[in-house]
């Protein structure tokens, strides 16, 4: 089929109307003139709608997602609009909350820059939002690129407006105040081990941050991912034994989420884990004893574990559960030792 001139200039004007608006619904042009590269992309009401929000904190350990994690973030947000945030990837889990939930909206909001980190647009659409679920990926890419950025700033409004929160895997990873951040990992290595750590607390891949978020129940507290599934006992030993050696505190606390759980704390504190994997390890340092120090095996004792399994509950204002078991660990030259009967980790 043939076009005439004029036909083919009103084909031309229509693919360019076309796509300028795809580029403007996904992008900011700053006032200074460089495009900021953040994608937002939505479904649902148009419109942004408030409605009242109850605090929550869904704490998921990654591997398979959880459909009881999301819909206890959409029961907090009041049917709200509910926003995914990443630093990579598409937006397949705005079909997936879809199925689950009735909200305002879904949407994802991918920040791949500090320049997308700082454009005003990007916050505006984090403090329109009744619910955040912070997705996978690469904590150091969320460190390097969110804090101290206006991104951080509004997470902390929203946490402190009583609105729910959520994180998976590397989102997890920096909901608490202690973050082990894999910033000394490269994009082709290999996990950090617990063999590598124990042997040198001050190996450089062992980097542990600090107030990212600002969540009152994780203050003091090292949040873990893909646990007893990935064997990280032995490195969360040693992130915690930094904490104290690097005089941040002297009884800092851990939460260790196993992959297919989560645990789910309500605005009180109160708190269940679900799922299908080995549950959840809630740990704390009980004495300043040990040895953590550049080049020599970690030497680390006492530490208390509440290990509670799926559909066993914790109270994190009491410290306290049911529905597990509680023993303690100590490291003797970089050698995890356990008080369970048969000397598990796990």
């Amino acid at each position: 089929m043939k076009f005439s001139v004029q036909e083919k200039f009103h084909h031309l004007i229509w693919i360019s109307f076309m796509s300028l608006l795809l580029f403007a619904s996904s992008h900011r042009i700053p006032a200074f003139g460089q495009v900021s590269d953040y994608t937002y992309l939505r479904i649902g009401n148009e419109q942004d709608v408030a409605t009242k929000t109850d605090p929550g904190y869904a704490l998921m350990g990654g591997g398979s997602d959880l459909d009881e994690a999301f819909r206890f973030l959409c029961e907090k947000s009041g049917g709200g609009d509910f926003l995914i945030l990443r630093a990579a990837g598409g937006d397949d889990y705005n079909q997936y909350v879809h199925a689950l939930c009735r909200t305002n909206s879904i949407a994802t909001l991918i920040v791949p820059s500090r320049e997308a980190a700082n454009d005003p647009k990007v916050a505006d659409i984090l403090r329109d939002a009744e619910v955040v679920f912070i997705a996978g990926g690469d904590q150091a890419r969320y460190i390097n690129w969110w804090q101290h950025t206006p991104v951080q700033d509004a997470l902390n409004a929203h946490i402190a407006a009583g609105k729910p929160i959520g994180g998976t895997s590397a989102g997890l990873a920096v909901l608490g105040e202690y973050i082990y951040s894999a910033q000394g990992d490269a994009a082709d290595d290999p996990d950090l081990t617990s063999a590598q750590a124990l042997a040198n607390p001050y190996f450089d891949r062992v980097t542990v941050r600090r107030n990212f978020l600002q969540i009152g129940f994780l203050r003091n507290t090292l949040t873990d991912t893909h646990f007893a599934k990935r064997d990280r006992m032995g490195r969360s030993l040693v992130f915690l034994a930094r904490i104290v050696q690097d005089g941040w505190s002297d009884n800092p606390r851990e939460i260790a989420v196993d992959e297919k759980n989560a645990v789910l704390v309500d605005g009180n504190g109160n708190s269940q884990v679900v799922g299908q994997g080995k549950g959840a390890y809630f740990m704390q340092v009980q004495r300043k004893t040990l040895t953590c120090r550049e080049g020599t095996p970690l030497t680390f004792h006492d530490i208390a574990v509440s290990h509670i399994f799926s559909n066993g509950h914790f109270n994190m204002s009491t410290w306290s559960g049911s529905g597990g078991v509680s023993y303690s660990l100590s490291v003797n030259a970089g050698a995890v030792t356990s008080t369970q009967v048969h000397g598990d980790d796990y």
